[in-house]
């Protein structure tokens, strides 16, 4: 019973002193959520041999007060936009996102984070982080369809 405790703390240790990522299985979270509004109409673009994707931009805000709130309950209100990059390969959802979001709609997106390279039109490379998503709550109601 000790030599089997033995072996296998044994193999523990030498699985987390490898470096053969094969025998290391740890669990990882790249989890997004955004609230935010459109920033421009869906497109839907396609790369020779490769799915089609849709892809939107998507802003965000963070509001802050300055000053001593407790204090000054009146103090200046700052406030920053980041805008986010939304791309959608799941079928489905591809296709719904193209059609029903539009420029100002409010959405929910929920996906993961990428990051890639790309060259520029001037040759220039360049870093893209990207939201992959994989469902989209669409919170706006003056949702409709692009034949309407």
């Amino acid at each position: 019973m000790l030599r089997n405790g033995a072996a296998q703390v044994f193999r523990q240790l030498v699985r987390h002193q490898s470096t053969d990522t094969s025998l290391i299985l740890e669990r990882s979270i790249n989890r997004v959520q955004l609230l935010g509004r459109v920033g421009q109409d869906p497109v839907m673009r396609q790369v020779e041999g490769r799915n089609p994707v849709t892809i939107f931009s998507m802003a965000t805000n963070e509001m802050w007060r300055s000053g001593d709130v407790e204090t000054s309950p009146a103090g200046d209100v700052s406030q920053k936009t980041t805008w986010h990059r939304v791309s959608i390969f799941k079928p489905g959802l591809r296709d719904v996102a193209y059609q029903y979001v539009k420029k100002g709609s409010r959405v929910l997106v929920e996906g993961k984070l990428d990051y890639g390279e790309y060259v520029d039109k001037n040759n220039v490379k360049r870093q893209a982080t990207t939201i992959i998503a994989d469902n989209i709550v669409f919170l706006s109601d003056n949702i409709r369809g692009r034949d309407q």
